[in-house]
Parts: structure tokens; C-alpha cells; sequence
């Protein structure tokens, strides 16, 4: 017997989009956590996360909120919220995001402007199938200094460096967090009970406390 295997997301690609139709979508799709919507330039991506997708971002925003507590670290978790520059005519909301270095300087500010305010610490992409709308270029031009990207499989730290993203060993948002660790993680989540995974993570945030 064939076994389906369902696709992690559902995309659509429109081209020649205006910006104001872009912002009217926004508006009409507030108060929800999906689709999420990328816009680039009068290219615009809906993409609807499914089960899998959505299973593996809240592991690594709950991966990264645990250290972040047994690190004493101030985190603000903004989630996918909509981040836009009409001047670029560019926008974006992520899988998760998170300020750490700029915690503070953002907490309760709704929305963030990013004309004026930083752009997020760290975001979470997560692509199990190709997106039609390269992100990192956007994110770059937007200023992410760093991208965890997770295709199912293995986790890439990325570092914006000279205006483009780079793979590295080891992140910059919560240093002393290697790529490994990370995969491996990962990697535990699939296969773990869901609280003694949590506690693999804290014991080993613990043990390697900055």
C-alpha cells in the first residue's frame, strides 16, 4: 500500500500584489496566528503551517525560552508577530521570534516599529518544504542579526556578517548554545517524553551556565 505523506505547509504565491492590499490582508487576518504572510517587493507568500511544522516551531521556542530562564537571561517572546517597513515595501512574520540583548528596549510596545525599534534578536524559520519567497535576504535587509533555520532534520545556526547570513558553530543571541546541542535536541524531541525533555534541557543548561 502507498503511504501519503501530508505536506508540513501549504503555500501560495501571488505576484503584483500593491502594499496597501498587503496591509488590508494584514488587517483582516489579526487576530490570527495563521496563515502567515510574507511580503517582498509585490510578491506576496501565504503559507498555512500544519501539525508537523507547528509541532516543531513550539519545540524550539520552548527550547529557548528553558535556557533562557536557567541562563537568568530577560527574554520577550513576540511569537509571529507581524513585522513590517513600508519604505522597503517589505514584511514579514516569522515561526517565532525573540528579543534577548533588546529585551528590553521593545517590552510592551505594540507593534513594534522597525523604523525606530531593533528588529528581533532571533528568529525562528522553520522550512520543512521550499518557501517560493527567500527569506533571509529579507531578514537581512531587515537586520535579523541571527536565524535558526530547522528543515526537519538538522538545525543551521545563521549570523548576518556583511549584510548576508553565514553558518556558524555557535549562536550569538545565546552564546555557549552550539549547533549540535541544538540538533541534538531536536533530534530528542521526536523521540523523548515531552517532560523528560524538558529536563534533558534544563539539566544541561544548568551544567553549562554562562
Amino acid at each position: 500500500m502507498e503511504t501519503l505523506v501530508r505536506p508540513a505547509e501549504e503555500r501560495t504565491v501571488l505576484h503584483d500584489i500593491s502594499w496597501k492590499t498587503y496591509e488590508s490582508l494584514l488587517k483582516d487576518l489579526e487576530n490570527r496566528s495563521a496563515p502567515r504572510l510574507t511580503f517582498d517587493r509585490g510578491t506576496l507568500e501565504i503559507m498555512s503551517p500544519l501539525e508537523e511544522h507547528e509541532r516543531f516551531n513550539r519545540s524550539i521556542a520552548l527550547l529557548v525560552e528553558e535556557i533562557a530562564i536557567e541562563w537568568g537571561l530577560d527574554i520577550e517572546n513576540l511569537g509571529s508577530r507581524t513585522f513590517k517597513r513600508d519604505d522597503l515595501a517589505r514584511g514579514f512574520e516569522p515561526d517565532s521570534c525573540f528579543y534577548i540583548q533588546n529585551a528590553e528596549r521593545i517590552r510592551g510596545k505594540i507593534p513594534v516599529d522597525l523604523t525606530v525599534d531593533p528588529p528581533p534578536d532571533l528568529i525562528i524559520e522553520i522550512e520543512i518544504t521550499s518557501s517560493a519567497v527567500p527569506k533571509l535576504p529579507l531578514y537581512a535587509q531587515l537586520g535579523v542579526p541571527e536565524v535558526w533555520h530547522y528543515d526537519g532534520e538538522a538545525l543551521a545556526i545563521l549570523a548576518l556578517a556583511g549584510g548576508v547570513y553565514q553558518g556558524c558553530d555557535e549562536g550569538v543571541a545565546l552564546p555557549g548554545l552550539d549547533q549540535a546541542t541544538l540538533s541534538g535536541f531536536m533530534q530528542d524531541s521526536q523521540s523523548l517524553k515531552r517532560t523528560e525533555w524538558v529536563r534533558k534541557i534544563r539539566d544541561w543548561a544548568r551544567q553549562h551556565q554562562p
